[in-house]
């Protein structure tokens, strides 16, 4: 069995990954990226993350058959209405890479993450 390198950045991590989900987690990259501006981009726990003032504040990540966006328990809590159309779990939304979560609801997620960190500087 083929053991995969460890990638060293987000564009690596992205280019390891089939079409569909590369473009769903490139679509989500961005939007993170609008709505953090101040946020840098890492990889945390093997997967591409964005930290602020040092804290991390979301991470995502592509499986086998679902992307999963980890925005923290707080934002998920608060958004559940919105998110009942995806698999939850404490601070984790998956979604089919063909059904990608919508620009504006990942905003929300993040903003709420920023404001719970307190890392709004």
């Amino acid at each position: 069995m083929k053991v995969k390198p460890k990638p060293t950045s987000v564009d690596e991590y992205l280019a390891s990954l089939n079409d569909d989900q590369r473009v769903a987690l490139e679509k989500l990259r961005t939007t993170i990226r609008a709505a953090a501006p101040k946020a840098e981009e890492c990889i945390s726990y093997d997967i591409p993350a964005y930290r602020q003032n040092g804290r991390l504040l979301v991470a995502f990540a592509a499986a086998k058959k679902h992307c999963s966006f980890f925005p923290g328990a707080l934002p998920v809590a608060t958004y559940q209405d919105e998110l009942k159309d995806y698999s939850t779990s404490k601070g984790t939304v998956r979604f089919p890479a063909d059904h990608p979560l919508p620009a504006a609801l990942v905003r929300k997620l993040v903003k709420t993450r920023i404001a719970e960190r307190g890392t709004a500087k």
